[in-house]
């Protein structure tokens, strides 16, 4: 089985947003992928100054690629 859940990274652990049927001990492979978001926050001053206002309208125009 494969699925996809978000998790948030809390002091050096990884914690899961959603419920998952897993049994004790049972190990499972993670793939980090960050968030778009993220990913555009990197960028940021790299083309000049930028804000949340502009991010979210960078997000937008990306999400419609």
């Amino acid at each position: 089985m494969s699925r996809v859940v978000k998790a948030k990274y809390e002091k050096g652990v990884l914690k899961l947003l959603e419920h998952v049927e897993l049994r004790e001990g049972e190990e499972v492979k993670v793939r980090i992928e960050r968030s778009l978001r993220e990913k555009l926050r990197d960028l940021i001053g790299v083309l000049g100054e930028s804000n949340d206002e502009e991010l979210e309208r960078y997000l937008e125009e990306a999400w419609q690629l």
